[in-house]
């Protein structure tokens, strides 16, 4: 299982506790410190679309309407936190935040 997303944001923290808790083999891939490669932005965009950039994220407002209107693949490349998470690759399927419903789909709860 690998999760991509921050390691100072606290659902991506708690998504990796209860992940080790459950003995899965885990790894945290912290965005900022090892970016997500273009074609794992493709692919995670393929699958979650333009929902996956956080527009209520303090990096979106800090950005002008030009940067705004980029595509959002160069907006996560150039800005790893506008990305929603965590998002958990298990299985072969990548799975957008920890709702219950994402829990569940993990068989963490």
């Amino acid at each position: 299982m690998r999760i991509f997303g921050l390691k100072a944001c606290d659902t991506c923290r708690a998504a990796l506790k209860a992940a080790q808790a459950a003995g899965r083999d885990v790894t945290l891939q912290d965005v900022r410190a090892t970016p997500v490669t273009p074609d794992q932005i493709a692919e995670i965009l393929a699958v979650f679309g333009d929902a996956q950039l956080n527009r209520r994220s303090t990096t979106w407002r800090g950005l002008d309407d030009a940067a705004r209107g980029g595509h959002p693949a160069a907006l996560l490349a150039a800005h790893p936190a506008l990305m929603k998470r965590p998002v958990i690759a298990y299985g072969g399927t990548l799975h957008l935040g920890w709702t219950a419903e994402v829990r569940a789909a993990l068989g963490l709860g």
